[in-house]
């Protein structure tokens, strides 16, 4: 029998599918945050143990050569920033833990230690770090950088990124707080320790000046699918949220993820493997299905916006490839296209993004029953930990859909002891880790 679960929900703050019949009236729902934080109600309410806010800096231009399919599918811009709204969503809830995605490429160490420390604490200790070590060109290039750093590289960073931050978060010892007031003492100034950081290429003095966390330190999640990926969440994480693809991909990746773990004297247990699903819920399966074939029906604007979310990640520009050959051998060997080339190599690229979304681990598609059926037996088979919902890349998601899982197949999940009603904790890591 399965155990209880963990679910998360991936959204990028930024437009919601505006031109949809399910949509609001006024397209600015989003950029109050109003949206966002209603979410963040339904979520908790409904059992999800947390929600993972993505970000990224750029107004993407490789698609073309031109800003003009960015401006009007909005894959990755307009974007706000994701802080701001985690105050706000950990302040309209109780128990839902609320992940932030900052970069170790783009933030200086001692700021992103000092903001998560504030956010632990404006959520009272539900406050989570999504480490990225971020992709563009164009990002960097606002930062007052030409190029982004090579892949493994940027990993190299992040290891020492990460060891100075979790030094920062420790440079206060957790009783370091007396509030004396016969002696007058708000901080015992002996519990409070510079650290004196030097690494290759950061360094600080501490200590930080913030008090210490609730949590001691705030979650960590990764979503390393490549090798130096893999190995900075086998050090670091404590959830990895993944889209391996099908069930035997899912339990290499989580087999593999482990076995990192265990070499580096980590417990595998105390890191929870996430797995993206968008399951299509129908009344009945036909119902499923169809409404399924309406919503990847391959159109020419539906191929062509993929394609420019495939090129606002990267360097590749695929408005100059030939969609109907398989993957061009010169082609960066990224590991969403070494996926796609694991899967079929055969397969011409109209084919692999044609359909379903490749960020999927599992093709849901049915009744609230067999949907769990499905999730049950994935998890039975892998031994995974949860799953990671996510609705229409880039951010396109409505009411409707938020109401289909979360009325639909959360109360199906709860009926088979694979969900709860609400998180039971108030802290993000006791939610997360414990039973």
């Amino acid at each position: 029998m399965t155990e209880r679960l963990r679910y998360g929900w991936f959204v990028n703050f930024m437009p919601t599918a505006w031109n949809t019949p399910w949509a609001r009236t006024s397209p600015q729902d989003w950029v109050t945050g109003d949206f966002y934080v209603e979410m963040g109600r339904m979520l908790e309410s409904s059992g999800v143990d947390f929600i993972m806010l993505e970000d990224s800096v750029t107004v993407p231009d490789t698609f073309g050569g031109s800003m003009e399919l960015e401006m009007k599918w909005t894959t990755r811009s307009p974007k706000n920033d994701p802080l701001p709204l985690a105050a706000a969503i950990g302040a309209a809830t109780k128990k839902l833990g609320v992940v932030v995605t900052m970069s170790t490429t783009l933030y200086p160490p001692y700021l992103l230690a000092r903001a998560l420390s504030t956010l632990d604490h404006l959520t009272r200790g539900r406050v989570g770090w999504n480490i990225v070590t971020s992709v563009e060109d164009r990002a960097v290039q606002n930062f007052g950088m030409d190029t982004i750093f090579e892949h493994d590289h940027r990993y190299e960073r992040a290891h020492e990124f990460v060891d100075l931050v979790k030094q920062l978060w420790a440079s206060w010892e957790p009783d370091a707080l007396v509030m004396d007031a016969a002696t007058g003492t708000y901080v015992d100034h002996t519990k409070v320790h510079p650290i004196d950081f030097r690494g290759q290429w950061f360094s600080s003095r501490g200590p930080l000046n913030t008090l210490p966390m609730p949590q001691g330190r705030p979650i960590i999640a990764q979503a390393g699918m490549s090798n130096a990926g893999r190995d900075l969440a086998a050090a670091h994480a404590d959830v990895l949220v993944s889209a391996p693809q099908g069930i035997a991909g899912m339990k290499l990746y989580r087999d593999d993820i482990r076995e990192r773990m265990e070499r580096l004297g980590r417990d595998p247990d105390t890191c929870k493997v996430l797995y993206m699903i968008t399951p299509i819920i129908g009344e009945t399966v036909a119902d499923a299905q169809a409404k399924w074939r309406r919503m990847y029906t391959e159109t020419d604007d539906a191929v062509q916006r993929k394609l420019a979310l495939m090129s606002s990640g990267g360097r590749i520009d695929w408005a100059k490839y030939d969609l109907d050959q398989p993957f061009p051998p010169d082609v960066d060997e990224t590991s969403a296209i070494a996926e796609y080339r694991r899967i079929a190599p055969e397969r011409t690229v109209r084919e692999h993004i044609g359909g379903a979304s490749q960020s999927e681990s599992l093709t849901l598609v049915g009744t609230p029953e067999t949907i769990a059926d499905e999730m049950e037996e994935a998890m039975e088979s892998v031994g995974g930990d949860g799953f990671l919902f996510f609705a229409g890349g880039g951010g396109l998601i409505t009411r409707r859909y938020l109401t289909e899982v979360l009325d639909g197949l959360m109360p199906e999940l709860k009926k088979r002891g694979l969900a709860r009603d609400t998180p039971e904790h108030t802290l993000f890591k006791d939610n997360l880790l414990l039973g």
